[in-house]
């Protein structure tokens, strides 16, 4: 396990998963990200998320992307692997794939399992902090996954689990603000991150964010904005804000959206195009849509190391 260390803050990307004409993972796409987001100035990044279509990715294709990652980044910046699995062993098993390959930080997304109380997802997720004794987040998002702990179970699992460090939200900024508040009143301090592709960024930033976790496809621009907010530049990263936030609209219907949608602005930005979709199918007004906002956007850096 690598060196306990905080996690850095800032936008953190969570990569898209390409799949070339065979439905294979597309791994020179997966390595065109990385350098993409870390020329933008990535202090981390993320594999295995919502974005990843973690969903529809098998046990081995799990695993190569973490190989893939893992071997590209080749320590630049700290990997964070989102774990997932419907049993302690699943995810223990995931997990130490990733540990074993250098993963600095895991996110815990819950069972898919619904309907049960909270004591379920709170046992779940200390049983598995407990066997992997690894430094670890919580993605508790309870819009997207149907569940969520709430602050006074988010603490009572940082104090008995020291290894769970990082909450990764998926919420308005008014309640990600009021989570921070309820943790601190009860004596703990988290890092926290929100997603949501970056909505509300800004004002996740004022609610105490340590940073946002976004999908690369405006990745550079929304960088920009948290660069220009946090040197005291407000105007500035409101300007920015403003111009990307039609984008970010656009993108965050849904995860369906997201994955058919925001992974082409990506692509496009970076030279190449999706040729193989697993879940929604494009249409014609949803392809120029997104033609549009990835003309606006500009194209990403060229300083690719495949």
């Amino acid at each position: 396990m690598s060196t306990q260390l905080p996690p850095p803050p800032g936008m953190w990307p969570v990569l898209y998963a390409y799949f070339d004409a065979s439905n294979q993972l597309d791994t020179r796409a997966t390595r065109m990200q990385i350098d993409a987001t870390l020329a933008a100035g990535a202090p981390a990044i993320v594999t295995l998320g919502l974005a990843t279509e973690v969903n529809r990715l098998s046990d081995e294709e799990k695993r190569l992307m973490i190989d893939v990652c893992a071997a590209h980044i080749a320590g630049r910046v700290p990997l964070a692997v989102t774990i997932s699995g419907d049993s302690v062993a699943a995810q223990a098993a995931l997990a130490y794939h990733a540990l074993e390959r250098g993963a600095s930080w895991l996110i815990l997304q819950p069972p898919s399992k619904r309907g049960e109380p909270e004591s379920f997802y709170y046992d779940f997720f200390a049983a598995v902090l407990e066997r992997t004794g690894a430094q670890a987040g919580i993605q508790n998002a309870p819009e997207y996954l149907g569940v969520g702990l709430s602050p006074q179970a988010l603490a009572q699992l940082a104090g008995e689990r020291p290894g769970f460090r990082l909450l990764k939200g998926e919420g308005p900024a008014v309640t990600i603000r009021a989570t921070i508040e309820h943790l601190h009143a009860l004596g703990q301090t988290l890092s926290v991150f929100n997603g949501r592709g970056g909505q509300e960024l800004i004002d996740n930033l004022r609610a105490g964010c340590d940073g946002l976790i976004v999908a690369p496809d405006a990745f550079d621009h929304q960088v920009a904005v948290h660069t220009a907010f946090v040197e005291g530049r407000e105007q500035e990263a409101e300007a920015r804000y403003a111009e990307v936030l039609p984008e970010i609209v656009f993108v965050m219907q849904s995860l369906e959206t997201l994955t058919c949608y925001g992974k082409r602005i990506a692509a496009w930005r970076m030279g190449f195009d999706v040729a193989f979709d697993r879940g929604a199918q494009p249409t014609p007004f949803g392809i120029e849509c997104a033609r549009r906002f990835a003309q606006r956007l500009g194209p990403t850096s060229r300083a690719v190391r495949l």
